[in-house]
């Protein structure tokens, strides 16, 4: 039971497993306020029997939960909706005890987004726990799928570049743009998007006053993009991605380079994409002399989108551009979540998220 105040509305039941990481931090601020939610339990292996607000401090004083190392079964039982909230493969061996239940899943790690058993073995691991549930989740991006998220029983939430990459190119790739193309990528990404747990990549001493390129032309979440991109409608779409871990603890922003599509100038881009997104007010197509900035969208759902279109004064070839910036933690993992969980309750994606972000 939660210790800030309600209205007795009809309240979805909520658990979450995986209660310690940065993720669940972003679920806790986004459901504990919610008339319309009723937060049952949040299970974890780490601090177990600490409250909440002791875990994650901005929630100190404001709820009753505390974190119980209890069985999956248990964990669900009374819930509408379970958030998974855990590393790869954890993931699959606790949503395999789910199944069966009547309860609604949102995954947010990466166990249940590809579609294709030999792409999961060369990016997360040797084996899957469950590869016959390969292609049963809806694959959680809103401008996407935003219909079959409504009724889903289970939802894959996306990974942070795939969101961030995927949604600067969603407009390109259903108007058969980007078909047959190469995508030249460069993504930059803050320090909390490696966990909660201390590595060598994510060290302060390491990460500050540093940049560095990283899983080069290798990372995980390559074929998530291009299936996403292949979903949308661009065919043989092939990527050269170069990730970089930035001095930050939260924003990604991705810089995409493709040739641009013939016929078409910046100006009637730019109307394809407001076009694509009219249904998506947290994102946000810039005009022409404006680019995406982190700060802009840090702590928010939002997503700002920047076009540009070269013409090379000698050989005469056209070089669009598309940049992006978003929250990782946020439009990158737990806020989308929370767009899922709007459309499988029955509210527009953006329902109680349209919160501006802090400027600077």
């Amino acid at each position: 039971m939660t210790k800030i105040s309600k209205t007795s509305t009809r309240k979805t039941k909520v658990s979450i497993i995986g209660g310690s990481g940065f993720l669940s931090a972003e679920l806790l601020r986004n459901l504990l306020p919610r008339d319309d939610v009723e937060l049952l339990r949040v299970s974890s292996k780490d601090h177990i029997g600490q409250n909440i607000g002791q875990v994650h401090r901005s929630f100190y004083g404001l709820s009753d939960l505390v974190l119980e190392d209890i069985p999956p079964i248990e964990c669900v039982a009374g819930a509408d909706i379970v958030f998974l909230a855990m590393p790869h493969i954890i993931t699959a061996k606790v949503a395999m005890a789910l199944f069966e239940t009547d309860v609604r899943i949102i995954d947010l790690s990466g166990d249940f987004r590809l579609q294709n058993l030999n792409d999961y073995t060369r990016v997360y691991a040797p084996e899957h726990p469950c590869p016959e549930r390969l292609g049963t989740f809806v694959y959680g991006m809103p401008e996407l799928y935003a219909e079959q998220i409504k009724t889903a029983k289970h939802v894959a939430n996306p990974g942070c570049f795939a969101t961030c990459i995927a949604a600067s190119l969603l407009p390109l790739a259903k108007a058969g743009q980007l078909s047959n193309k190469n995508v030249r990528l460069v993504a930059l990404t803050g320090s909390s998007g490696s966990g909660v747990h201390p590595q060598a990549g994510n060290h302060h001493t390491i990460r500050s006053n540093n940049i560095k390129a990283y899983k080069v032309f290798n990372h995980q979440h390559e074929p998530e993009i291009i299936q996403t991109l292949g979903a949308a409608g661009g065919e043989n779409v092939s990527l050269d991605f170069v990730p970089v871990s930035a001095p930050l603890t939260r924003g990604m922003m991705s810089i995409a380079q493709v040739d641009a599509p013939d016929g078409v100038d910046e100006a009637q881009l730019r109307a394809q994409y407001q076009e694509y997104f009219k249904d998506f007010p947290l994102i946000s197509v810039l005009p022409k002399g404006m680019t995406p900035e982190v700060v802009s969208v840090k702590n928010t759902l939002r997503i700002e989108i920047g076009l540009d279109i070269k013409t090379d004064p000698v050989s005469g070839a056209r070089t669009l551009c598309a940049i992006a910036a978003l929250d990782n933690l946020i439009k990158g993992g737990a806020g989308q979540a929370i767009q899922n969980f709007n459309l499988m309750t029955g509210h527009e994606n953006a329902y109680q998220l349209q919160q501006p972000g802090m400027w600077p």
